[in-house]
């Protein structure tokens, strides 16, 4: 009986991930072709926090004309490593601006996310190629968006969306958040398992 048990335990762990394998690479296809961008207050102070929103917006508007003819994430992290210190200098203007001196630092690179929410998407979680923007000691609550495609605040006509770019079940998966629910923590949890193996 226990050798009955055991098999069946093991054959439904088995159906499980196969069925899971198809929403996983759906949403590994996803990481793959967006540029997030993510802001760091200093602190969490009020002040601090408001600053952090004016500079989300100053950089916002800033890159929303350098990405007006981008038609790929590989075009997006170029245009924007070879603006850098322009956004970085947009930022610290924006503090100025508001009497804070404050220095700003930018960087593209890597990092992994939780999934998260955005009025009605929601990005699952995983390793993302995304612009950290960090302001002062950059300990204060952090900011988030997808700059390309463009989910963000600032949207020209020419700027490709996120359902411009993303396959239909690509968009179907980040848009169907209550019928994907359970398989968003699911991945959350495999994410954090790898990380803790890698």
């Amino acid at each position: 009986m226990k050798k009955l048990f055991k098999s069946i335990i093991v054959s439904l762990i088995i159906v499980s991930l196969f069925s899971f394998l198809p929403f996983y690479n759906e949403c590994r296809s996803i990481n793959d072709q967006v540029l997030r961008i993510h802001i760091l207050a200093d602190s969490d102070s009020e002040y601090d926090q408001s600053l952090k929103l004016k500079v989300r917006d100053a950089i916002l508007e800033f890159t929303n004309g350098l990405y007006s003819c981008v038609t790929s994430k590989e075009q997006a992290v170029k245009i924007t490593n070879e603006h850098i210190d322009e956004i970085i200098n947009t930022a610290e203007n924006t503090l100025r601006a508001n009497g804070c001196s404050k220095n700003v630092s930018a960087e593209v690179l890597d990092m992994n996310f939780n999934t998260r929410f955005y009025e009605n998407i929601t990005m699952p979680s995983g390793n993302y190629t995304a612009l950290r923007v960090t302001i002062g000691s950059g300990n204060g609550k952090n900011w988030w968006c997808v700059m390309y495609p463009n989910l963000c605040l600032y949207s020209s006509s020419d700027a490709k969306t996120l359902e411009d770019e993303l396959s239909t079940e690509q968009y179907e998966v980040i848009t169907d958040t209550p019928r994907y629910q359970f398989k968003f923590k699911i991945l959350e949890y495999f994410d954090y398992f790898c990380n803790l193996l890698s």
